[in-house]
């Protein structure tokens, strides 16, 4: 029997797949310890629950760019290697320097170069135009031999935000980030210092209410979501603030449509799982029909009185597969579906 999966979201099977977490690090021993917190985590929740991007753009001192794309590359051997996977390959990914930056090119060699089998992605920063992804793809895949590598990429400036639908529809681009802190700094100080914080005295111009943020939100996600692609909302620089990261998750989610998030320090990451999370009647009434729906073949049924068809078995599906994504312990009669 088919998978309900593939018989409610057909082609769209794979959208959105990716974790709704995505933790940056650049400091090796940071790097190392975020890598060693993302086996301790699939192994306490039974799935990889969020990704690590190694950062060479943020995290390589003026000078010492080749050195840190080294220790990535080390870290990426020894983290995927099948004794520290435990049979799973660990979600590792890695953010370059810009295509433009000198040190782009040797990013690739090394990294790419080095351990394109260890990769599950690579993020490209300060992405303007689908020209600029097609040179970037052109040297990472002349080193990646025949692996094709998913791309991310990072929106931030004006300019790259006017072309968001261009880049999105391009065919390697898996994901697209919003970088809330540089696409300020774009608008020479037209745009507050609140615009990248949340709440406090700015709060009515902070990174959920400035309107020129929130146009940028909006356009990337829309972005996102009309061709297929995961929307990864920016960072919360509020680092230990677990309840106005675990709203921010939240809002982000459920206000703007963004299934994904960045997290910079690891008491972001359970924040965000939680901010993401549907909620534990969500989860029990998606079951509810998704289970009454199969038992029907995926006629049109009543629940309580209110008709559901494909449409809305479709949304109740992505309700479980969001759960399942956060670590939610599914009802039983649909646990089987993610085994």
């Amino acid at each position: 029997m088919s998978h309900p999966r593939h018989i409610l979201l057909g082609p769209q099977a794979g959208m959105h797949a990716l974790p709704v977490c995505d933790h940056y690090s650049g400091v090796p021993a940071r790097m190392r310890k975020s890598l060693q917190l993302q086996a301790q985590l699939t192994q306490e929740m039974g799935a990889c629950v969020f990704d690590v991007t190694l950062d060479c753009e943020d995290g390589a001192a003026t000078g010492a760019e080749l050195e840190q794309a080294r220790t990535v590359t080390d870290l990426l051997h020894e983290f995927q290697s099948p004794s520290a996977a435990q049979g799973e390959k660990v979600r590792i990914g890695v953010r370059l320097h810009p295509v433009d930056h000198a040190a782009f090119a040797l990013d690739v060699q090394t990294i790419v170069g080095g351990a394109a089998g260890q990769l599950a992605f690579v993020m490209l920063p300060k992405v303007e135009s689908r020209a600029q992804v097609d040179q970037a793809l052109a040297h990472i895949d002349s080193h990646a031999g025949a692996i094709r590598l998913p791309i991310h990429v990072l929106i931030e400036s004006p300019a790259a935000l006017h072309q968001v639908f261009d880049i999105a529809a391009h065919p390697r681009v898996q994901s697209m980030s919003f970088g809330l802190m540089d696409f300020v700094s774009a608008h020479g100080g037209a745009i507050p210092a609140s615009a990248m914080a949340l709440g406090g005295p700015g709060a009515a111009l902070d990174q959920f209410h400035h309107p020129l943020v929130l146009r940028a939100k909006m356009e990337i996600a829309s972005a996102c979501h009309a061709h297929g692609k995961v929307p990864s909302h920016c960072v919360v620089t509020e680092l230990r603030d677990t309840v106005a990261i675990e709203a921010a998750a939240r809002q982000a989610a459920q206000a703007f449509g963004f299934t994904r998030m960045w997290s910079i320090h690891p008491d972001q990451i359970r924040p965000i799982l939680r901010g993401f999370a549907p909620s534990g009647d969500e989860v029990e009434q998606a079951a509810a029909i998704v289970h009454a729906a199969a038992q029907q073949d995926w006629a049109p049924i009543a629940v309580d009185g209110q008709l559901h068809d494909r449409a809305s078995y479709r949304y109740f599906w992505q309700v479980l597969e969001r759960a399942h994504r956060t670590a939610v312990v599914l009802p039983q009669p649909v646990r089987h579906y993610f085994v």
